[in-house]
């Protein structure tokens, strides 16, 4: 049996150097396909798999957290206890209260929803548009590149803070699915150059010859083959994204142009208790502790995930 081109495709407990080309039969060889090594060399890395516990701990806590403790307590991100200010965390109110009484674990979990949910969708919005944008790109060459390129270079020179701070302040009725729509608006260009580039190599390659002399459409060779053979670099970009969404959508919130009241997320919760972070700690510790734990959190995966689709990574266990 031949050994297989993917350096992903190796046998088992057996080494490179042993392999005179090709693989001995026996019931201790077992060849592992890309997907199975991928999962193995994540499963190996430490960091990465705790920060996946992590992030599904905070997914639960997220969405499931607020039902389970207004179950217990009573209490939700819109209540109001008027008979406890400023309270410290206590078992009435497991994070406090604040300056009018609201409780401020109901509060934090509703923030650190709806910082998530901004965050992975503008990472799938983000990352979806980059691939198709560099892929046709890359593709089709010609005038439709030039012109692609001018509008990602362009969208690169504009000051996207400033920009998403004047619509949201504008216009009317701006809910959350609008500031979704502006950051992944200003956050694909640089992923879909160097998707182009790695189009511009690819289209070259056999397997794209082959489904055009074989009738495949344009559509189908970029959806069907070039797209799916770039996903190892589309997984990683989307887990930065997300990341960066999130910090981007706090710092939005924190000067007022983002999640509008009553509505609350982890900025705007960092933005109302910074004045009191000395005196009253727990009106910003807790959802300052979270954003920095959940960025974190996405960024180790993200990298351990980088290794594990590396057959090169060292860290990853190199290719076995």
């Amino acid at each position: 049996m031949s050994l297989p081109a993917d350096p992903l495709l190796i046998a088992d407990d057996v080494s490179m150097s042993d392999l005179p080309g090709e693989v001995p039969e026996g019931p201790d060889v077992v060849v592992r396909g890309r997907r199975q090594l991928v999962l193995r060399r994540l499963r190996r890395n430490r960091a990465a798999m705790a920060a996946l516990v992590v992030l599904l701990l905070l997914f639960v806590s997220a969405f499931l957290g607020p039902t389970v403790y207004k179950a217990i307590t009573g209490w939700d991100y819109e209540g109001q206890d008027f008979t406890s200010f400023l309270s410290p965390p206590s078992a009435t109110h497991w994070f406090g209260t604040t300056q009018i009484g609201g409780d401020v674990f109901a509060q934090t979990m509703r923030g650190l929803q709806k910082s998530l949910l901004i965050g992975l969708l503008v990472a799938l919005i983000s990352t979806g548009l980059a691939a198709v944008v560099g892929s046709v790109a890359g593709y089709f060459g010609g005038w439709v590149d030039r012109a692609l390129m001018w509008i990602v270079d362009l969208l690169l020179v504009i000051p996207s803070f400033l920009i998403i701070a004047i619509m949201m302040r504008n216009v009317k009725d701006a809910g959350w699915i609008v500031l979704v729509l502006l950051i992944a608006l200003f956050g694909w260009m640089i992923t879909a150059r160097i998707i182009r580039g790695m189009t511009l190599s690819l289209r070259e390659r056999e397997f794209v010859l082959a489904a055009r002399y074989s009738g495949v459409s344009s559509a189908g060779i970029i959806f069907r083959h070039l797209i799916p053979n770039m996903s190892s670099l589309l997984i990683i970009d989307a887990t930065i994204a997300v990341a960066t969404a999130i910090i981007a959508e706090s710092g939005l919130s924190y000067f007022g142009f983002g999640v509008k009241p009553p509505d609350v997320s982890l900025g705007t919760l960092i933005a109302d208790g910074t004045q009191s972070a000395f005196t009253f700690p727990w009106l910003f510790m807790f959802s300052g502790g979270l954003l920095v734990l959940t960025t974190l959190a996405v960024s180790v995966f993200g990298d351990g995930l980088r290794d594990a689709l590396d057959p090169s990574s060292k860290r990853a266990g190199g290719g076995r």
